[in-house]
């Protein structure tokens, strides 16, 4: 098995023919799913779950993870509503035949020191770890700004400490980056361990600006070549965030993520990396 690409489809239009359209020109056979029709995915009703399995089988297209907004809420916010949320992403997960969901580990208050959170945090994370273990899923902890694993000694400690099979790591350089942390350098090894799937989009370090992947400071290249020699087998997703670049999302369109797909696939060939 070669690395696998995939991609946050939203960040190229909110319709689904529309995303599987460019997906399928860039030759992509998979999706992340973390919004379509313009609703959030743990938003999505039956209906609508079961419109989206008949047009990804037809078009040949796979869900490769849940890319679900579990943990992005503050640190003081009730754990019970995000619990119940997180079954409805099982429940969803299950019918779109994945068993990997992405999740955060909850906003920190501004100007407060994250570790007074760790005992919180590590207990609310294994919390959801336990429920996903239940259903059997694997959550995929991702570095995003302004969460207590910003960085990657918070996020080895939350996996290492919660220490569940049921949760594992995403590394995303470009939110490295904006945090101050040389991606490879600093937190490439500490991850490398628990690591289970990759987002890819790159970041200069002088503005925090998004571009794709190998034109920042995110030393995407040398990742793509650690794990290539560790023999890692899995997804590279694409979430180039070329347009707009929020808190709850990012947007490409069309011609943003051919240009991020094009510059991720240069990357692997000067590499000698294979994918499908």
């Amino acid at each position: 098995m070669s690395f696998v690409l995939s991609g946050f489809a939203d960040e190229i239009s909110p319709d689904l023919d529309q995303q599987l359209a460019v997906l399928q020109d860039e030759s992509i056979s998979h999706l992340e799913l973390r919004s379509v029709w313009s609703t959030n995915v743990a938003d999505l009703d039956d209906a609508q779950v079961a419109r989206l399995r008949r047009r990804l089988d037809e078009a040949g297209v796979q869900t490769s993870a849940i890319g679900s907004p579990i943990g992005k809420i503050g640190i003081d916010a009730p754990l019970p509503p995000e619990l119940e949320r997180l079954r409805r992403v099982a429940d969803i997960a299950d019918k779109l035949g994945t068993t990997t969901v992405r999740v955060f580990s909850f906003f920190i208050p501004q100007g407060r020191a994250p570790l007074h959170y760790r005992t919180r945090v590590i207990d609310r994370m294994g919390a959801l770890a336990a429920l996903a273990a239940e259903r059997g899923l694997v959550l995929a902890h991702e570095n995003e700004k302004q969460i207590y694993g910003d960085r990657p000694e918070r996020c080895a400690d939350i996996i290492a400490s919660v220490g569940s099979r049921a949760l594992r790591a995403t590394f995303d350089a470009a939110n490295f980056v904006q945090c101050g942390v040389r991606p490879h350098s600093d937190a490439y090894e500490l991850l490398r361990p628990y690591l289970l799937y990759v987002q890819v989009k790159d970041a200069l370090a002088a503005t925090g600006e998004v571009v794709p992947a190998g034109q920042g400071d995110g030393q995407v290249r040398e990742t793509l070549a650690g794990l290539r020699d560790s023999g890692f087998h899995g997804y590279l997703s694409l979430e180039p965030h070329l347009a707009v670049a929020g808190r709850y999302g990012g947007f490409s369109g069309a011609d943003g993520f051919r240009r991020a797909a094009r510059a991720l696939k240069g990357l692997l060939t000067d590499l000698s990396v294979q994918w499908q």
